[in-house]
């Protein structure tokens, strides 16, 4: 299989597996990567999904170039079909949308190389972003007579300064971690065979957290993007109000004053 899974307690570790390829994904592997997340974020048993690549060389290098030439049916009619259908008829970038899974746990790219393309729209899905030192990003697109498609341009802008953006997206060049640290691309840069280690440190350091707290944040984050400041506030009183009587922040509570660590069961 091309995904692969690993549990570590509440922790769910995705692999793209396809060294072969540096991690580029065909419509398969696609439409499983696209499972395996659904699948976390109806797992109540998991919290936070670290999404890596096999090996060193790359996290993603986006669609296989090879294996995703135009099909026999039209883009209208793979548009307006359904989602499972579309998928057949060549409209495999639905797949790859994570915004669209509306996934309310954390997620974390850890940015093991290569991450081009597609790569690169991935990670942007991410909440947080942990790169090698050998990472690379970019949206190369352009130089294949094509465009991003699943967020590209939109995230990219979102996440750096807007010239750093338009530069990577018309030219295609990528950057290396150091840039993308310099400009707010990723969280953080850690030699490549400490990449796994920093990111499940990083998870379970969330994973300690209240858990409705933690999907409380993660709504916030992906519902007031594109909401004006007043309206942002009011919703974060509304979800503050969600959880102020519940048994978690009261334990919460209690166990500050206590000085010891909180047992949080999700409710």
């Amino acid at each position: 299989m091309a995904i692969e899974t690993e549990r570590r307690e509440r922790i769910l570790i995705i692999r793209m597996d396809r060294p072969e390829a540096l991690n580029a994904l065909d419509p398969g592997s696609m439409r499983d990567l696209n499972d395996r997340l659904r699948e976390f974020r109806d797992d109540p048993e998991l919290l936070v999904a670290i999404l890596t690549g096999t090996g060193e060389r790359a996290f993603c290098t986006g669609a296989d170039l090879k294996k995703t030439l135009p099909p026999d049916t039209s883009f209208a009619e793979a548009y307006f079909d359904a989602y499972e259908r579309s998928l057949d008829e060549g409209l495999y970038v639905r797949a790859m949308t994570i915004s669209d899974l509306k996934i309310n746990k954390p997620l974390i790219a850890a940015v093991n190389g290569h991450a081009l393309g597609g790569g690169t729209e991935i990670a942007l899905d991410c909440d947080l972003r942990i790169a090698s030192e050998n990472a690379t990003f970019g949206l190369p697109e352009p130089r294949w007579a094509s465009v991003p498609a699943v967020g590209g341009v939109s995230k990219l802008l979102r996440a750096v300064p807007r010239a750093v953006a338009m530069k990577m997206i018309l030219t295609g060049d990528r950057i290396d971690a150091a840039e993308a640290h310099r400009v707010g691309l990723v969280s953080e840069v850690v030699p490549a065979g400490e990449l796994l280690e920093r990111a499940l440190q990083v998870a379970n350091r969330i994973a300690a957290n209240g858990p409705l707290a933690v999907k409380s944040i993660k709504t916030l984050a992906l519902r007031t993007d594109d909401l004006p400041l007043s309206r942002s506030v009011e919703l974060e009183q509304l979800l503050w109000g969600l959880l102020r009587d519940t048994d978690d922040r009261v334990e919460g509570r209690t166990a500050f004053a206590e000085r010891r660590t909180p047992e949080y069961r999700g409710r």
